[in-house]
């Protein structure tokens, strides 16, 4: 029997969400991650937003959930992203699911006008 020579891993998650957005809140909440979730919004697009600014340094089950069943990931480094536990924990989740289920990371750095 042949190997398969796929460089995706063979495991599967389903998913809910098409798109999950990581951004340090108190940075971009009320600019441009607004934004965005409003133009995914009106394409019809599922994205996941998380509102509630967290203090701590675990990410919740329920968040691990949204990003395993997310199809793509968009992260927003912004200015103080990776001052954040919270996000940097979020990120190591995403990355973990990224190599896992082959899924697609897009960034984008962003900085205060």
């Amino acid at each position: 029997m042949a190997e398969s020579s796929s460089s995706f891993p063979v495991s599967t998650s389903p998913t809910r969400h098409d798109v999950f957005l990581s951004f340090r809140g108190e940075d971009t909440c009320d600019n441009f991650i607004s934004h965005l979730y409003a133009a995914l919004k009106r394409k019809n697009i599922e994205a996941y937003i998380d509102y509630r600014l967290q203090r701590g340094e675990e990410i919740s089950p329920a968040l691990q959930i949204a990003i395993e069943e997310s199809k793509i990931y968009v992260l927003v480094f912004s200015e103080n992203y990776a001052s954040s536990t919270w996000c940097l924990n979020e990120l190591t989740k995403i990355l973990d699911c990224k190599n896992r289920y082959g899924r697609d990371v897009i960034q984008r750095s962003i900085r205060r006008a």
